[in-house]
């Protein structure tokens, strides 16, 4: 049976890379933000590249370049020295997924996005599939773990299939999307892989909301989310579709 998501995925809104704001020392994925997030009530959307060393750590691009004071791959460090890498506008370095499981600690649900490493979709994946499960293995709270690569929601189904998992959905506008190639991204939009990878959800691209094929997944019982809301009254139209919203950029409503 495909696990469901844990239902303050549906109530709490989930704050885009943790509640970032650069400007008040809280970078993207940081635990400045992450502990932000928190103190707010709510949720928590992160996400994970590998490190050399193969651990899973919590930075949403391949590179440093935009968002610490380092440049080029992340999987060329260590987990050591991508500690002691600085996150711009920040004290901080980049944290491991254990790091910040052990802040979380449960006390609100966390949703861990893991990057594409194949680099166009494909199935040369693995390695930060099996360092996020040995993570999760024993925590004790509301996660969840989906990709953009279908290919790595597969992999977590078979390493932790107790652990809810869903596909990072797009309409997959090829010019937001280079260097994907463009048949890539048209045998993605439709969504093909959602049965063979026995999800339970889709967290789907805000402004393609309104995609047959969205309401199509949802009719069969599956929880949809939507990526990225920047604003009160984009969240209230992704509403009418979504169950629940990943934010940034202002404070979403919750009663939590």
């Amino acid at each position: 049976m495909t696990p469901r998501l844990h239902p303050e995925f549906l109530s709490r809104p989930l704050a885009h890379r943790a509640l970032h704001d650069v400007g008040k020392g809280r970078p993207e994925n940081s635990r400045a933000a992450i502990v932000a997030a928190m103190d707010a009530g709510y949720g928590i959307e992160i996400d994970l590249q590998l490190s050399a060393d193969g651990q899973a750590m919590v930075f949403h691009d391949d590179a440093l370049d935009r968002l610490a004071e380092a440049t080029g791959p992340v999987r060329t460090r260590s987990a050591a020295e991508l500690a002691e890498t600085i996150l711009s506008g920040s004290a901080e370095g980049v944290p491991t997924l254990q790091e910040v499981l052990a802040l979380v600690g449960g006390r609100v649900p966390v949703l861990i996005e893991l990057k594409d490493q194949d680099g166009a979709m494909g199935t040369d994946i693995g390695a930060l599939e099996r360092a996020t499960a040995q993570c999760l293995a024993n925590y004790d709270g509301p996660v969840g773990v989906m990709s953009f690569n279908p290919n790595s929601t597969a992999c977590m189904a078979e390493l932790l299939p107790s652990v809810p998992r869903g596909i990072v959905t797009s309409a997959y506008d090829v010019t937001d999307w280079a260097p994907l190639p463009a048949s890539v991204c048209d045998a993605l939009r439709p969504i093909p892989d959602f049965d063979r990878v026995a999800a339970s959800f889709i967290s789907h691209e805000v402004s393609d909301l309104d995609r047959p094929r969205v309401a199509e997944i949802k009719a069969q019982g599956a929880d949809v989310l939507c990526w990225t809301v920047k604003s009160l009254d984009q969240e209230k139209l992704a509403r009418r579709v979504a169950q629940n919203i990943t934010f940034e950029g202002y404070l979403a409503a919750t009663a939590c």
